[in-house]
């Protein structure tokens, strides 16, 4: 167990490093190419920081563990708002300027409803997974088109700005971009045999695992892109990074796994961890959008976030020691 456990962490810290070079290799060599920077950071950045979940969840419903597959989609959403967007409020206020963003908002709560939707049923179909799919598809087709239209956005100025700071020839961003790939898929394997390596020792379920561990782990590249964004005062930018990572892992991470292995769904998923995840996605789509004022996440709003995710993470904890 010491061993898998080793693997694990080894696995952990290959796949952010892998991840962020990745991202950073695939926006550099977009801009080479002429794409807006708006596009890059609606498309190129949100595919770019969904790769590890995506690569996680098509492996492990590959191999036959479609709880993994899901809780790593939907434990990587409730780390995004709760842990991620909370620790990163608490630390500055995040002001939410850019329209795009705001369209956005409301386009995650409605996807999120569809996700619940789907699973009423207690399970997840092929059928449902393509429906899914499809979603994703015509969200990245109105992605494209507002990234060629929204060239003021305050969102693309951020996105220069970033691009700016990470410049290199094409040749070196495309080598970065292969390495990270070829690492992500090698460090996503070893994390799955590992966490099934684990569920399995402990006895309990890999949506646990999934929702806990592989989770967090997978969020990590989401967690230091919005830090580092903050530090350099670009708000936008990291709020973007969440919302557009909750888009690619509840359409495009689940519909793959879904149409990988179909899966029958616990009844708490439903009742646990959708109901939290839907309600930190209600509150994140009240917060940003900002209704009557701004949009913005203050301080006490971050600490609650957080909390949260302490009090969430802790309940399925305790529920792991008490088997």
């Amino acid at each position: 167990m010491a061993l898998t456990l080793l693997i694990v962490i080894l696995s952990l810290a290959l796949l952010i490093w892998s991840a962020d070079r990745f991202v950073e290799g695939s926006a550099v060599a977009a801009r080479h190419l002429g794409m807006p920077p708006l596009l890059i950071g609606m498309v190129v950045v949100g595919f770019g920081t969904s790769a590890p979940e995506m690569v996680v969840s098509v492996l492990a419903a590959w191999q036959g563990n479609p709880g993994l597959a899901l809780g790593n989609a939907y434990g990587s959403n409730i780390t995004n708002i709760a842990l991620i967007l909370g620790l990163t409020a608490l630390l500055s206020p995040i002001a939410v300027h850019s329209q795009i963003l705001r369209k956005e908002l409301p386009v995650l709560a409605l996807v999120t409803l569809l996700a619940a939707w789907q699973l009423r049923d207690g399970s997840l179909e092929r059928i449902d997974a393509a429906g899914l799919l499809l979603v994703f598809m015509a969200l990245i087709g109105w992605s494209i088109r507002e990234g060629m239209r929204g060239r003021t956005d305050a969102l693309a100025g951020e996105m220069e700005a970033e691009l700016d700071s990470h410049a290199m020839p094409l040749g070196r961003a495309l080598w970065w971009l292969g390495i990270g790939l070829l690492l992500l898929i090698i460090s996503s394997r070893a994390l799955v045999w590992g966490a099934v390596s684990i569920a399995q020792g402990f006895g309990v379920s890999d949506l646990i695992i999934g929702l806990t561990v592989v989770a967090i782990g997978t969020s990590l590249p989401e967690l230091a892109s919005s830090l580092a964004a903050i530090r350099k005062g670009e708000h936008d930018l990291a709020l973007g990074n969440i919302l557009g990572s909750n888009l690619f892992n509840t359409l495009a991470v689940v519909g793959l796994a879904g149409i990988i292995q179909p899966m029958a769904v616990p009844p708490e998923v439903l009742t646990r961890d959708m109901l939290v995840m839907g309600a930190l996605t209600f509150s994140l789509f009240v917060l940003g959008y900002g209704f009557r004022r701004p949009g913005r996440i203050n301080r006490v709003e971050g600490a609650i976030l957080l909390a949260v995710f302490l009090g969430y993470t802790g309940y399925l904890v305790t529920r792991v020691v008490g088997t």
